[in-house]
């Protein structure tokens, strides 16, 4: 499954967003916040030992760092399976831009661990 065709966004959208990511992660920042304009994404959360399970992610869209948006993730189409996360604007940037270093890497759309900590509350230990 590939990710939207992405363009890189322009300096201007990327500038007010530099401060809070360190090092190579600022290299990403473009088509990050490229798909981050999209509003949508449709990928699929793999399984250990099973089948892969679709989803469908929805996310509302500010240019503002600090501004709390709402995600929202349902699973197989199904709206029992739906979950919503309210989070930081940047963190949810952050958690795009690993979601396109693990589809360079392993070819899978699929958000990071840590998205899904926050998304069903499971503490870090």
């Amino acid at each position: 499954m590939p990710l939207p065709n992405l363009q890189p966004v322009g300096k201007e959208i990327v500038k007010p967003y530099n401060p809070y990511y360190p090092g190579t992660k600022r290299s990403w920042l473009p088509l990050a916040l490229s798909l981050y304009k999209e509003g949508r994404l449709e990928g699929q959360r793999p399984i250990e030992g099973g089948k892969a399970i679709p989803f469908v992610s929805t996310w509302t869209v500010s240019s503002l760092p600090l501004e709390n948006i709402r995600c929202q993730l349902q699973f197989s189409g199904n709206a029992e399976l739906s979950y919503e996360l309210v989070v930081q604007n940047a963190d949810f940037i952050g958690h795009l831009i690993e979601l396109i270093r693990i589809h360079q890497k392993e070819g899978i759309i699929d958000f990071p661990k840590e998205f899904y900590r926050e998304l069903l509350q499971i503490p870090v230990s």
